[in-house]
């Protein structure tokens, strides 16, 4: 897993406490159930109400893929491709369905199958690319959910803090208790605007990054398997999906050591 995000959040929040120590506050002042029930507790059902209930609940449980899952680097998908250039090459197309049966990424498993099968190859270009389409969607959907949470917080907290300075205006002969009750007032706004920008709104660029992630692969996934279907030789292969990613991910790998020795075999 990436853990640019769990840092990112961890650094932010740290950020919050030591800025908190330092100025001689305390933290448990912030910490007032009132106002962060209202901050989570309406931001989640202003969420929920701007969408399907299953969109919302089907963006909470991919949470964890998005968080914990691996991304495979566009250098190893184009390896692995060649990989099968090779196979295919030596022991003909059927010898996919072998090759099938070891690899656990779904989409692939299931190309592999269908060109062992004789899918055509218009047919298995289609059903491959609707696929990634609506993987794509699925993750921009998450994304949008998590980053309306993160613009709804802040006017949610804005609304606790007006209903606490309400209650304040109501006793204005007890001086005493006035400060005090001002600062608990603003508190609601804290918690609307630490949970847009520490939570929700990052969480939903993760989303955002790890789905663009995602489409990339499979797009040289997709180019991949039709050139290997159509017989594409390893090293024209390797060069055609080298040329898909930046420079700065076209390292040494297997993708040119395999080319390499086609180009002697050949």
């Amino acid at each position: 897993m990436d853990p640019a995000l769990i840092i990112g959040i961890v650094l932010a929040f740290a950020s919050l406490i030591t800025m908190i120590t330092l100025e001689g506050a305390s933290i448990a002042a912030l910490i007032l159930p009132a106002p962060m029930i209202l901050v989570l507790g309406g931001t989640f059902g202003v969420g929920f109400a701007s969408t399907t209930m299953k969109d919302a609940l089907t963006s909470l449980k991919s949470l964890p893929r998005y968080i914990l899952g691996k991304n495979q680097a566009p250098r190893a998908v184009i390896d692995q491709v060649v990989e099968l250039a090779e196979i295919a090459r030596k022991n003909g197309l059927l010898a996919l369905e072998a090759e099938a049966a070891k690899i656990e990424d779904p989409f692939l498993k299931k190309a592999l199958q269908n060109i062992a099968d004789g899918v055509d190859a218009d047919d298995l270009r289609i059903m491959l690319e609707d696929e990634a389409s609506t993987r794509e969607r699925s993750g921009q959907n998450a994304s949008k959910f998590f980053n309306s949470l993160g613009g709804f917080a802040p006017t949610i907290g804005i609304i606790g803090t007006v209903v606490s300075l309400t209650h304040v205006l109501e006793h204005l002969d007890d001086p005493a208790n006035l400060g005090h009750s001002i600062a608990g007032a603003f508190v609601a706004t804290l918690w609307g605007v630490m949970t847009a920008n520490f939570l929700w709104l990052p969480i939903g660029g993760r989303i955002t990054k790890i789905t663009s992630l995602e489409s990339e692969r499979l797009t040289i996934l997709i180019e991949g398997i039709m050139a290997l279907q159509a017989g594409s030789q390893p090293r024209l292969l390797s060069e055609r999906l080298l040329a898909m990613i930046p420079a700065a991910e076209q390292g040494g790998g297997k993708a040119d050591k395999g080319a390499d020795k086609a180009k002697k075999a050949a």
